[in-house]
């Protein structure tokens, strides 16, 4: 079965916000056919479903250093938000598709939760390979030090012979 939205896109969308893994409220709205005030609309309506570890509002701060990183914003009146955007974390957005109530609200919510957990097992398998190279680094150091104290020790120039002090006859020379 061919994937509502292709899973390439959704990561594109997924930032890393105050430590979390999380999706504007805009992009939201764009996979799921709404404008962003229909989404908003809907979970003001249902704001005890949403608390702060599911939804959050941007800062000032990181609202501004994420429109920096975006170049293609457009110029003239009425082109900018308003409000702060929001956003939602992975278990904002699994509860999104009962709020919204649409057949594709709930189809693009289980490619968003698809690719969720494809990204969790990417960082769980390079965190276990992080694991297994500390562990092969602490078997070998002790082996590894040997060998690089005798290579420091070759490189460490000969000491020159001591001049003698005092006077030299000819023959000494």
């Amino acid at each position: 079965m061919k994937a509502l939205i292709p899973v390439e896109i959704i990561e594109k969308k997924i930032l890393l916000i105050r430590c979390h893994k999380v999706m504007l409220d805009s992009d939201l709205s764009e996979l799921y056919g709404v404008t962003v005030k229909v989404l908003n609309q809907a979970v003001k309506r249902n704001l005890s479903r949403f608390p702060e570890d599911f939804m959050f509002q941007l800062t000032k701060e990181e609202d501004e250093s994420l429109r920096s990183q975006f170049v293609t914003l457009k110029k003239g009146r009425g082109t900018h938000r308003k409000y702060l955007p929001y956003v939602f974390t992975e278990q904002g957005i699994g509860m999104l598709s009962s709020v919204l109530n649409s057949q594709r609200a709930i189809l693009v919510n289980i490619e968003i939760m698809r690719t969720f957990v494809k990204l969790r097992k990417m960082l769980s398998s390079n965190a276990e390979l992080a694991r297994k190279l500390n562990a092969l680094e602490g078997k070998y150091d002790m082996q590894f030090k040997a060998v690089f104290d005798a290579i420091r020790q070759l490189m460490i120039p000969p000491e020159k012979p001591k001049r003698k002090i005092g006077f030299k006859r000819d023959k000494e020379k």
